[in-house]
């Protein structure tokens, strides 16, 4: 079956490691070449599942798909086939694809209605999707749910600009609905819009294509609805989440690592983050180079209190990086306090980090306080299931670290996140095999 990882922990490993595209951002920018039926050429797209999946899902639609290279695609959505949307085919594949919600604001603008089946995906609590649903409303959508073959029909033949406050600053909401108000009539303005590097980058190709969009990189955006849009090329940012993981990997192995072309200046308080829990981590040019350390010290407060750390919107600490920074603390001189406000069960692996030793209180669904082990005492290697994508990782570090042998069972879903993980991890020195 091979769905499984053995690692051998316990050996520092050392090197270069390049992150993927960023899959959040892939997502966004994926669907919206359904804007236009000229050209787009898309480079940087990580090679994973959720991305592969609707890439696959976009030439079942009619989209004409040409991989130029393993990273860069073309995409001409001239004829877009109408009937595709109720079929068997796309209730099975659509259905699977959390990422497929993304298509909806695109075919909204461009083709004036859409079906799509009810949407499944991880297990990290409820994501709703009502943020996505009363943005479109607000535009003029109407929503009607067949019971019968778990569809939503809408029609959006009349999408008209409007003033809409979202009701959470959601990335994915945001994004669809701004793909939705460039082609709609007049003047759309979206409040409490998420500001993420993602949705800038979102933007600002859509300004390229010819959209009119003011306010990017702030959580006020102003919409002018045009006509069309026209094609462009875009290239995706490095994903920030592998860039944290890496950093957190370095610091638990006691490994000397650079990971290269990162868009520093993208990463928000990502870098500080890791440097208040004691870790060395330098700017080279664009890489960040984490030399080897036997120790790292968790900061305090001023007053001398505990830190904590807390997920927020964006340009806050992104909730993907939490498990992270969970794990490395482990291993840290000190203790900290991590507080997962946006999700109730991202915290749900602490039990395996338990079972390996580290110390942890978890206080309740959402908080758990790390008192760290300083390297004194080594994680020991388990077998363990992975729960969700960024578990995994967290998970994966860990079983590195460890002492002994680790096995990590259900890998699809670390894969879903991350392309060629251990290839890459052995290209560092790592000693990790399928099994």
């Amino acid at each position: 079956m091979n769905n499984a990882f053995q690692i051998q922990g316990g050996k520092k490993l050392k090197g270069e490691i390049i992150p993927q595209g960023a899959k959040n951002e892939a997502l966004q920018i994926i669907s919206a070449v359904l804007l236009t039926g000229e050209k787009m050429t898309i480079s940087n797209i990580p090679d994973i599942q959720d991305v592969n999946k609707l890439i696959e899902l976009l030439g079942d639609m009619g989209v004409e798909v040409n991989r130029i290279s393993r990273d860069t695609a073309t995409f001409e959505a001239k004829e877009i086939d109408q009937d595709f949307f109720n079929s068997e085919a796309f209730k099975t594949k659509g259905g699977g694809l959390r990422g497929s919600i993304m298509i909806l604001g695109p075919l909204l603008a461009r083709f004036g209605s859409a079906s799509i089946p009810k949407p499944g995906g991880d297990k990290i609590g409820r994501r709703r999707l009502d943020t996505h649903f009363l943005g479109f409303e607000k535009l003029g959508a109407r929503f009607d749910f067949n019971p019968e073959n778990g569809f939503y029909n809408v029609d959006a033949s009349n999408l008209q600009g409007t003033y809409i406050l979202l009701d959470e600053a959601s990335v994915t909401g945001t994004a669809n609905i701004v793909m939705a108000a460039v082609l709609a009539k007049g003047t759309t303005t979206i409040y409490n819009a998420a500001c993420e590097p993602y949705l800038q980058q979102l933007c600002k190709m859509l300004n390229r294509m010819g959209a009119k969009i003011s306010g990017i990189g702030s959580n006020l955006l102003t919409i002018e609805g045009v006509t069309e849009l026209g094609g462009t090329e875009h290239r995706m940012l490095p994903d920030m989440i592998e860039i944290g993981s890496f950093i957190g990997l370095a610091a638990m192995t006691g490994s000397e690592i650079t990971i290269k072309d990162v868009h520093y200046d993208e990463l928000g308080m990502i870098p500080d983050v890791f440097k208040r829990l004691g870790i060395k981590l330098e700017r080279r040019g664009d890489d960040i180079y984490i030399p080897s350390q036997d120790h790292y010290e968790i900061d305090t407060f001023i007053d001398g209190s505990l830190l904590t750390v807390a997920d927020s919107p964006w340009p806050g600490f992104t909730p993907d990086l939490l498990s992270i920074v969970l794990v490395v603390a482990t291993q840290a001189k000190g203790s900290v306090l991590i507080h997962q406000k946006m999700f109730e069960s991202r915290l749900f692996f602490v039990d395996k980090l338990l079972d390996m030793g580290a110390n942890i209180i978890l206080c309740d669904p959402h908080r758990a306080t790390v008192i760290g082990l300083d390297k004194q005492i080594q994680l020991r290697g388990i077998s363990m299931t992975s729960p969700d994508i960024r578990a995994g990782v967290s998970l994966l570090i860990a079983a590195l670290s460890a002492q002994g042998q680790s096995t990590i069972y259900n890998i699809e879903q670390i894969e879903r996140g991350y392309q060629n993980i251990d290839d890459r991890l052995r290209a560092l020195g790592a000693d990790i095999k399928r099994v």
